[in-house]
């Protein structure tokens, strides 16, 4: 499962990054409000945990500007503040539930996995594009005749890109939803992926191709020959 963490505190967001890492979960961190609303657009995240006191957005802010869109993701708020109208104010702006700091990290895990396992009641694992599909469970690439494992940045890839077909990324965008924001990797370990990806698909005889467009980055594209 993929996460977004929006918490300005560094040294916290890192420990809850480590936190839910080491659980299996898949996580991107941002620390204010404008990329947390900005990253929960672009990809569809089975959970997203907002700090509410956040630079540039709060987390009330960028939790309405979310449901506004007609975003149902499950969203839990931190708050250092333990007032009764706070928490009100969260639940009626559209939270699922709300954690005070500090708080224990077993609890936030638990509380985790209960807003998940609310989502996955009625969201499909599997998302197809042309004539493949991508179990997320099983990080499996299909068609109908064939299917093929996919490496963990792989998968990472690919379902950015079949969650947003024909848009294009830039290499600098893939490498940071992926490997976050502080990542010393360098933007041709994109390349060897998306070359890797390549091969996969057309092992697969798949008319769905990855596209790259000069000066622009990459895109996923239907072709019929």
């Amino acid at each position: 499962m993929q996460l977004l963490l929006a918490e300005d505190e560094l040294d916290l967001a890192r420990a809850i990054e480590v936190i839910l890492t080491k659980q299996g979960y898949l996580v991107d961190v941002v620390h204010d409000g404008e990329d947390a609303y900005q990253y929960a657009q672009l990809s569809q995240y089975d959970g997203i945990i907002l700090d509410i006191m956040m630079p540039k957005l709060s987390g009330i802010e960028v939790l309405t500007k979310l449901r506004a869109t007609g975003s149902q993701v499950p969203i839990l708020l931190l708050t250092a503040k333990s007032a009764v109208d706070d928490r009100i104010e969260g639940l009626d702006a559209g939270a699922d539930d709300y954690l005070t700091k500090p708080f224990n990290m077993g609890e936030l895990l638990a509380r985790v996995r209960a807003m998940t396992r609310r989502k996955a009641v009625f969201v499909v694992d599997v998302i197809t594009f042309g004539d493949i599909s991508l179990d997320k469970q099983l990080r499996q690439l299909s068609t109908r005749d064939s299917d093929v494992k996919l490496a963990n940045k792989e998968f990472q890839i690919l379902e950015i890109l079949m969650e947003n077909p024909r848009r294009i990324f830039s290499a600098e965008q893939l490498l940071e939803k992926i490997w976050g924001l502080d990542s010393d990797v360098e933007t041709n370990s994109i390349w060897v992926h998306i070359s890797n990806l390549r091969k996969k698909l057309q092992g697969l005889h798949s008319n769905v191709k990855i596209i790259a467009t000069r000066g622009a980055g990459y895109s996923l594209e239907e072709h019929h020959d």
